[in-house]
């Protein structure tokens, strides 16, 4: 099932929660930073193809869990979808309550860059900054 956020530009800085959640209905949208929005639409229109970034979660590492991170060309049936800064932001329901109130930032810090969790969920994460736990 898939639900959407209104797609006028106000809600595309704030975006507000779909209104079908799948049991999800107290969680907090999944959002991008400005510089994660513009890194993103950059790579699609770079890449030729695409629709938004896929987010979600999977069972990994030494604190139990793993962010998954894809760019996607279409919706699957059930991806709950939001906007943010003009990207759509796509996460399945059932990564949806270990990201709800995330904002995935693009940072530059030295000679490394790449994407940012800023997860408030997130109780403990292992030293290598690999995996997390809720």
């Amino acid at each position: 099932m898939t639900a959407c956020t209104t797609t006028t530009p106000d809600a595309a800085a704030t975006p507000v929660p779909p209104t079908n959640w799948q049991g999800s209905e107290g969680a907090s949208p999944v959002t991008l930073s400005e510089r994660a929005a513009d890194h993103i639409a950059k790579y699609i229109a770079k890449r030729g193809k695409g629709i938004g970034i896929r987010l979600g979660v999977r069972t990994s590492g030494c604190s139990g869990m793993a962010y998954k991170l894809e760019f996607a060309d279409a919706p699957n049936a059930e991806d709950i979808e939001f906007l943010s800064h003009g990207v759509k932001v796509l996460v399945d329901p059932k990564s949806l309550p270990y990201l709800a109130g995330t904002e995935l930032d693009y940072a530059r810090e030295g000679l490394n860059e790449g994407f940012k969790f800023n997860n408030p969920n997130v109780k403990d994460a292992c030293g290598c900054g690999e995996s997390f736990n809720t």
